[in-house]
């Protein structure tokens, strides 16, 4: 009887745990960087300066897809100049990654964590995801 209540006290705190995990917007880790929901990165751009994590968004798109509409405070730093311009990405800083979809922002996590970066998170879906849940852009 004793180990039946230990399983299922045991089972009862690793589901609280994994509840927690979901509501901090923990994402998938993948390969060194975290793939993340656009609303998890829609709440931490949210809180901007307040936010007791700083961080950084990086839009990995071209200039023109960039100047079309971006997420405003993102910086753009193309995916084809990522390795020349890695001085600019703020290590102190968590950097959430966006493209169009998640394809190019996925290829600029992997790029990232090759050279010592961490605190990397891939919003999913990128800005097509985001402007879809009805969150502001600017050109």
């Amino acid at each position: 009887m004793k180990m039946k209540q230990i399983m299922i006290l045991l089972f009862t705190v690793a589901s609280l745990f994994s509840i927690n995990a979901s509501a901090c917007g923990m994402g998938e880790q993948v390969d060194g960087y975290e793939n993340s929901s656009v609303g998890h990165a829609h709440a931490h751009w949210q809180a901007g300066e307040s936010s007791p994590v700083p961080f950084v968004f990086i839009d990995v798109r071209t200039p023109e897809e960039y100047s079309e509409s971006h997420i405003e405070g993102s910086i753009l730093i193309p995916l084809q100049q990522l390795e020349q311009r890695l001085a600019e990405v703020p290590k102190e800083k968590r950097v959430y990654l966006y493209c169009r979809s998640g394809r190019r922002s996925v290829e600029a996590a992997g790029i990232l964590v090759k050279t010592g970066f961490n605190n990397i998170e891939n919003i999913e879906g990128g800005i097509t995801a985001w402007k879809s849940a009805g969150y502001p852009t600017v050109k």
